[in-house]
């Protein structure tokens, strides 16, 4: 069944779907996004109810695995320490992020010429400072102006006050000061006053299972408003199997089941992908041609070649005093100490300390069980109540460094409830992030404990870690060595355009959601200062 032809068909309604449907829209084009997931009703985020632990475990779990609900697609990741984290509905990933919004750093781009590994990015930091500058403006940032180990990078009618530290970052504020070290309070996309219709935080602490309140940036409650009233069409529902093309070897349309189950071809002429760095080589490597045999726009074989996850690690301390519990927002003061790198620490590149909050008494009881802080038993209460709201800590989010052998291929038997090939993934953690790692465990203990903790417990990596999916579609200048050039568009195909995650060149020590959307901004300015010749 064919539906009339539309000018830019974008895949994904997530954190870079909806910066592209929104820039693009002053263009007059007729633009529509294809979302395979559905709406979230606010009212049925976990936090709404007294069982939020247990939902935010099932239904929002950041697993697609565990959730299984009809709008996700399976992963098969047996074969990777780290288990892929996603959200399959309108504001994608951001639904169940923690709204932590770090920038990249200067240095991040220029890897290969600073340290000798990986690859320079085709862009720098200039390209994207003014589009890291709109999308602040868009999604609303608290945060405080001055950092050192960031380049100056707000203007006072974007930055909001920053998020309150309570007790949890305050003592291990103390413990950074008490060892010298760099602390700052977190960029976070999260209001702490009124922002474009949105109502500031009240410290719910459900950041991760989607914010009931608003006050935590989603795209669904960001940029979709602004674009859909202005005439996209955002279609849910919709799941994608494959991007078709003509005769001329440009892409004109995709094949799609709609809500109903029934196969759907939508022409287009222009198609953006924005579907995460999983969801986007699945997709091109689902769409096989006689003119891309091996996956659409391949011909330098990359296509979900070189995944980067960021390994995590989780290290918490016990204090003697009651601290905030689960309450507030975790993601509130950072440590960038280890960021750049130092090569007697026996690792290239470096890492970010993010703090978390304490947790929820079911996730308490659950780590105490885990780390044997707690037996089964008759002293099990005793035991809890040690426990119960006296836990904080961080996690550290360390640069991956992309390598051949971590891939998203087609599983051979998993499929989707459409039959569509699930992705499979086959990641092995490097020596250079299990040096990271360890050494990022060690830093932490020693900051908890100067802080006044009792005891530590700590993970890594992280399984349940893969939230960042980097790296699959890589951009660059020379065909050969990349899948998009340097704004994000195919080589091989010129009216197909990538915007998410999957082009990242390198991952940083930070978390990617603010720089995929600087990159969404500057792809799409790209495209409208071209239009009269997008494709040459």
């Amino acid at each position: 069944m064919s539906q009339q032809p539309v000018d830019v068909l974008i895949i994904g309604a997530g954190a870079s779907g909806a910066v592209a449907a929104w820039n693009l829209v002053e263009t007059r084009m007729r633009i529509v996004c294809l979302e395979q997931g559905d709406w979230v009703n606010p009212s049925d985020y976990p936090s709404t109810g007294q069982d939020w632990e247990a939902r935010s475990w099932g239904e929002y779990s950041v697993s697609p695995n565990r959730r299984g609900r009809a709008t996700d697609y399976p992963v098969n990741d047996t074969d990777s320490p780290i288990a892929v984290s996603n959200f399959n509905g309108v504001g994608g990933g951001t639904i169940l992020y923690n709204g932590h919004f770090p920038r990249f750093h200067p240095s991040d781009f220029r890897v290969k010429t600073l340290d000798g590994v990986a690859d320079d990015w085709p862009i720098d930091y200039a390209t994207l400072a003014p589009f890291y500058a709109q999308n602040d403006q868009m999604m609303g940032i608290a945060g405080l102006a001055g950092d050192p180990a960031n380049p100056p990078h707000f203007d006072n009618d974007v930055l909001m006050p920053p998020l309150p530290l309570g007790k949890s970052a305050s003592a291990m504020a103390r413990g950074f000061n008490a060892q010298g070290w760099h602390w700052w309070p977190s960029d976070a996309a999260i209001a702490t006053q009124e922002h474009d219709g949105r109502a500031p935080c009240i410290n719910l602490g459900a950041c991760l299972s989607g914010c009931a309140q608003g006050a935590k940036a989603s795209t669904d409650i960001t940029y979709w408003p602004h674009a859909m009233r202005q005439g996209v069409e955002l279609r849910t529902r919709c799941r994608v199997r494959e991007i078709t093309l003509d005769d001329a070897g440009m892409a004109n349309g995709v094949w799609y089941y709609d809500q109903d189950g029934a196969e759907q071809f939508q022409q287009a002429a222009v198609v953006i992908l924005a579907t995460n760095g999983v969801g986007t080589p699945r997709l091109m490597l689902n769409s096989k041609s006689e003119r891309f045999p091996n996956g659409l726009a391949n011909s330098s074989g990359l296509v979900g070649k070189n995944l980067m996850f960021h390994p995590y690690a989780m290290i918490r301390g016990v204090f003697p005093e009651a601290l905030d519990g689960h309450r507030g927002p975790g993601a509130c003061i950072w440590s960038q100490e280890f960021y750049e790198t130092d090569l007697s620490r026996g690792f290239v590149r470096g890492f970010t300390f993010e703090m978390n909050r304490g947790m929820g008494p079911a996730a308490t009881a659950m780590l105490g069980l885990g780390h044997g802080r707690i037996p089964w038993g008759e002293d099990f209460h005793r035991m809890y109540a040690r426990l119960h709201e006296r836990v904080t800590g961080m996690v550290a989010i360390c640069e991956d460094l992309p390598e051949l052998h971590n891939t998203v291929t087609l599983d051979d038997t998993l499929v989707d409830s459409h039959g569509i090939p699930a992705p499979k993934i086959s990641y092995t953690l490097s020596d250079n992030s299990r040096k990271m790692l360890d050494y990022a465990m060690a830093r932490a203990a020693e900051a908890l404990r100067a802080g006044g903790a009792t005891d530590i417990m700590s993970e890594a990596p992280l399984g349940v870690g893969g939230w960042h999916l980097m790296g699959t579609a890589r951009m660059g200048v020379d065909p050969a060595k990349s899948v998009v050039n340097e704004w994000g568009r195919a080589h091989d195909v010129k009216n197909l355009f990538v915007i998410d995650g999957s082009i990242f060149v390198t991952s940083a020590g930070v978390n990617p959601t603010r720089t995929i959307q600087a990159l969404a901004l500057y792809i799409t300015d790209c495209m409208k200062k071209r239009l009269a010749n997008l494709f040459d």
